[in-house]
């Protein structure tokens, strides 16, 4: 059986899935992609790994730097996972380019290049927003390009972390 759980942050809904252990989605409600971990059946039903991820997402949206991941799974293609655990490692208040993301891709790959655009769809099905920070990836120019949750979003996010771009926000 899977579960959900409803979170209000501050920049609206948010939906937390889990197996019942490990927390296997978090996404804006409405975003695009919503959902795209959960089976058609689940159940709403509060859990530890939900009073976790609340205790995560409330420190982050304080303007703190949360000092744990929740337990994650990542069910998806090997390329996914990497392009993910890449994401993971992004600095609270840092971003890095679709470009940045791919060299690093095809470093870990033994490839001599990767697609950046390859890498923007695997950003953009990314399942668990926000504690995997796709929110951070930006284009090459340091231009914002899309967002699942909706690009107002991430400019709210990228300000409240307080990043500094290579362009500026509109």
């Amino acid at each position: 059986m899977d579960y959900t759980y409803s979170y209000l942050s501050p920049l609206g809904g948010i939906t937390l899935a889990s197996d019942g252990n490990i927390l296997t989605g978090l996404w804006f409600d409405g975003q695009k992609y919503f959902g795209s971990t959960l089976p058609a059946v689940h159940r709403e039903q509060a859990l530890p790994v939900f009073d976790e991820t609340v205790r995560w997402l409330d420190i982050y949206f304080s303007g703190k730097i949360p000092d744990f991941t929740p337990p994650l799974a990542l069910p998806a293609s090997p390329f996914r996972k990497m392009v993910w655990e890449i994401l993971l490692t992004i600095p609270y208040g840092r971003t890095m380019t679709y470009g940045e993301i791919a060299a690093e891709v095809a470093k870990r790959s033994g490839t001599c290049r990767m697609s950046a655009q390859a890498v923007g769809g695997a950003v953009g099905r990314n399942p668990i927003s926000l504690i995997i920070p796709c929110h951070r990836v930006i284009g090459a120019s340091g231009k914002l390009t899309g967002y699942a949750g909706g690009l107002d979003k991430k400019i709210r996010l990228l300000q409240m972390e307080q990043t500094v771009l290579r362009s500026s926000i509109p």
